[in-house]
């Protein structure tokens, strides 16, 4: 079974930056050729797709994100990261990364971004 486990949440100030990371461990787990997604989910929104990245390192954000998020990927590692720098109160959520062709999820990391 899949797992995915993230960890790099937590309180910052804006402006400042944190790096999310999601590690996949599992029996059968094939990584390498699987797209890898980052959401999100705020205190009375709805999910949001935050970032993804491809097999091929291909990538595509959300407008909120874009220019201060960065999605990697390290197939060696079977982790994802989520550079995310100049961050503002309304990117506080929870974030979670998804594997769709697993259709997994992570337990989620909280980031808070208040003075």
């Amino acid at each position: 079974q899949v797992q995915l486990v993230e960890s790099g949440g937590g309180l910052v100030q804006p402006g400042g930056s944190l790096k999310l990371s999601c590690a996949a461990s599992g029996r059968g787990l094939i990584f390498g050729n699987k797209a890898i997604s980052w959401y999100r989910l705020a205190p009375g929104k709805q999910r949001e797709l935050v970032a993804a990245i491809g097999s091929g390192g291909e990538t595509n954000y959300a407008d909120s994100v874009k220019g201060r998020f960065t999605i990697s990927r390290d197939n060696a590692e079977r982790k994802v990261y989520l550079q995310m720098n100049n961050l503002e109160p309304d990117d506080t959520a929870v974030y979670y990364c998804y594997v769709r062709a697993y259709n997994v999820w992570g337990q989620g990391t909280q980031v808070t971004v208040s003075s």
